[in-house]
């Protein structure tokens, strides 16, 4: 038995953001709430959302303070601010913090209770204001998934509202906006995507169904992470990128993430560190004590990485996926050891602490059980 949650709509494709026309009007919307960054906001790229919705006649109000890394706090800031008004429908455009900000708050409207209230699982209990997503990254699939992720600074973790009522009406995947994403950001948001698709694929959640996208998301971004940093203007590396991305998100939906992102949570949370990077830190050593537990899926992850592993046994292909990340992440330059970032070795027991004790809804989706030693000793190994 599975399931497996989609927008309700995706449109997908370059020039597709104009879409969001077709959404407002479909949804018979009159006053929307965008959220957006400074930076998405600065560069222009979110007019090519907002422009289109006050051509069809919408009122548009732009919330354009959407912080990267999002702390519960900002989202009851942007509540208070906006809790009495009434809009009819809710945009995000930006990264994965723009986008959870915006589907958060399209059930907060719509919802009793503050924002807190819906920390954890399927506590949300109505649906929320018509909403839409839009992704300038190609990265996090928040414009597919029901999770919305806030860092919870006085217990130094990242919780989420995880629920199917923030799954958004409409997913608008464009590729021309991730074309000026920087190359730091581009290379992070890609390995973020990577982690989605690979620990959906090795988690015991995992179906036939969740597989086709995990399968197909690795395939695509495997094949153009490395062309898209050699060269942004790549249009058709920027769309396998996105589609892959979105796979991501979607295949998330269904099996879930793992270790990789339980373990990278605590360091974002506590060291403000991207969640991009957080994850690129745990990678290879998270697959490093995962691939025994399954080896013919780590060997095929190993063969979509690049390995050549033909006639090789099972165990021995698996064993090469930790190579294939490892280079991966070396050609993409992003950090692999938290020295690179400025994590003592000494908080690490703290860091194992909060992952064992505020992640078991990740940790219990590991394809081997963890305990809390495990834990810190993969911390260590990536110090």
């Amino acid at each position: 038995m599975f399931n497996i949650r989609h927008p309700v709509r995706t449109w997908f494709g370059a020039g597709t953001v104009e879409k969001v026309r077709d959404e407002a009007e479909f949804a018979g919307a009159k006053k929307a709430l965008v959220f957006t960054d400074k930076g998405v906001l600065g560069a222009g790229i979110a007019a090519r959302a907002i422009e289109p919705l006050k051509a069809a006649g919408l009122d548009v109000t732009v919330y354009g303070e959407c912080a990267p890394e999002p702390a519960i706090a900002d989202l009851e800031s942007a509540y208070e601010r906006f809790r009495d008004e009434s809009f009819d429908f809710v945009v995000g455009i930006g990264g994965g913090s723009s986008m959870d900000l915006a589907k958060s708050m399209s059930v907060l409207f719509t919802n009793p209770g503050e924002p807190r209230d819906y920390l954890g699982v399927e506590l949300v209990k109505e649906p929320g204001l018509h909403c839409a997503l839009i992704p300038t990254t190609s990265g996090t699939g928040a414009e597919a998934t029901p999770n919305a992720i806030f860092s919870v600074p006085e217990k130094g973790v990242k919780l989420a509202i995880v629920s199917t009522y923030i799954v958004p009406n409409a997913a608008i995947v464009d590729p021309e906006l991730t074309l000026t994403t920087p190359e730091k950001v581009t290379a992070a948001s890609g390995v973020d995507a990577l982690t989605h698709c690979l620990e959906s694929f090795v988690n015991p959640n995992s179906s036939a169904l969740s597989e086709l996208y995990s399968v197909r998301g690795m395939e695509l971004i495997a094949g153009s992470l490395r062309r898209v940093l050699e060269d942004g203007s790549d249009l058709e590396a920027r769309s396998n990128m996105a589609l892959g991305a979105y796979f991501g998100g979607v295949c998330l939906t269904s099996a879930g993430a793992g270790a990789i992102h339980a373990l990278a949570y605590p360091l974002g949370s506590r060291f403000h560190i991207p969640h991009g990077v957080s994850n690129s830190l745990m990678f290879s050593h998270v697959v490093k004590v995962n691939f025994p537990a399954n080896p013919a899926k780590f060997a095929r992850i190993a063969r979509i990485l690049g390995e050549d592993v033909g006639g090789l046994p099972d165990e021995e292909a698996a064993g090469r996926s930790v190579a294939a990340v490892e280079r991966l992440c070396r050609d993409c330059g992003v950090p692999t050891r938290l020295s690179e970032v400025d994590v003592p070795a000494h908080v690490i027991p703290e860091l194992a602490e909060a992952a064992f004790t505020t992640q078991q809804r990740l940790l219990g989706f590991n394809p081997r059980e963890l305990s809390l030693e495990d834990i810190e000793k993969i911390y260590r190994a990536a110090s």
